[in-house]
């Protein structure tokens, strides 16, 4: 598989974006899963890999699937080690995001100043500000859609019909009597 297939596919783990000092995820919302925590905030959501599916699945119905998809190509390109697989990556978000005849085109301004040239000396950081772009768009436009919508709403009623059912409630009876004695 491809390195865009992959990311087109789901099939990269989830990102941490907050860390503490001993870089460990900073978050007063750890305990909290699902849905509960995705409604917390954007970061939260992106974290969880389940979460990430479920905001493609609203943004395709949208038709703006694009941008988280950029997002998450930005985060493992940061990861990216050598600069032939830097270059080979970075070309490959270009040409998939960025340049006029690109298949899944964002909108972000300054797209028009990055040429093909950057991409001879690439840097981890190099789709920085573009990135930075379409997280707050997501953040401020999208995501709050998101919360209102049919495919979170359904989610989280399926989350909490699975923790009121009985099998749930016994697991958490039979968990309780093995901690408190």
């Amino acid at each position: 598989l491809s390195w865009s297939k992959s990311l087109l596919l789901g099939a990269f783990p989830p990102v941490r974006l907050i860390n503490d000092s001993e870089g460990h995820p900073s978050s007063s919302h750890q305990t909290l899963k699902g849905t509960s925590k995705w409604a917390t905030s954007l970061e939260s959501l992106l974290e969880d890999p389940e979460g990430v599916k479920r905001f493609r699945e609203f943004l395709k119905k949208e038709f703006s699937e694009e941008n988280v998809l950029f997002w998450l190509a930005c985060e493992e390109f940061k990861k990216t080690q050598g600069k032939k697989q830097m270059q080979e990556k970075a070309k490959e978000i270009y040409m998939t995001f960025l340049s006029s005849k690109a298949s899944s085109q964002v909108n972000v301004e300054g797209q028009s100043r990055l040429s093909e040239t950057i991409l001879e000396t690439p840097h981890p950081l190099m789709f920085q500000k573009l990135q930075d772009q379409i997280f707050n768009l997501m953040k401020y436009d999208s995501y709050s859609r998101f919360l209102k919508s049919d495919i979170f709403l359904n989610h989280k009623k399926s989350e909490e019909q699975e923790e009121n059912s009985p099998e749930a409630q016994t697991a958490a009876k039979r968990a309780s009597r093995i901690y408190n004695t």
